[in-house]
């Protein structure tokens, strides 16, 4: 991969409505659980670095914040793991990028406060 190609990793544009009720038992649930993922500033810069790149991040991410790599790793696995981003190996590195329909979720069950 060059500097010119953006990693094969960041989602197509996914623009099917997602109808599932922003109330209710399981909406409080799926709230509370992404609310934790961002609960921290450090990925809350994570998830903004990310927004702001229309292509996959690698390594900037830890040249961007003031933690150390396993720090780094350790919030990006949590983002990773509430769905918010997309990791895709590629040779010795992972790269990063935003999960599209999973952020306008968020955004829809804060507008259901």
């Amino acid at each position: 991969m060059s500097a010119d190609q953006p990693a094969a990793c960041c989602p197509p544009a996914d623009d099917r409505p997602d109808l599932r009720p922003v109330e209710g038992e399981e909406a409080d649930v799926e709230l509370a659980a992404l609310a934790k993922a961002i609960g921290h500033p450090a990925r809350v810069q994570i998830l903004r670095l990310l927004a702001r790149r229309s292509a996959c991040v690698c390594g900037e991410i830890v040249e961007e914040l003031p933690l150390a790599q396993s720090t780094v790793s350790q919030h990006l696995k949590v983002l990773k793991d509430a769905g918010l981003i997309r990791g895709e190996i590629d040779g010795p590195r992972t790269c990063y990028c935003l999960e599209p329909r999973t952020v306008r979720r968020l955004k829809a069950l804060i507008g259901g406060l």
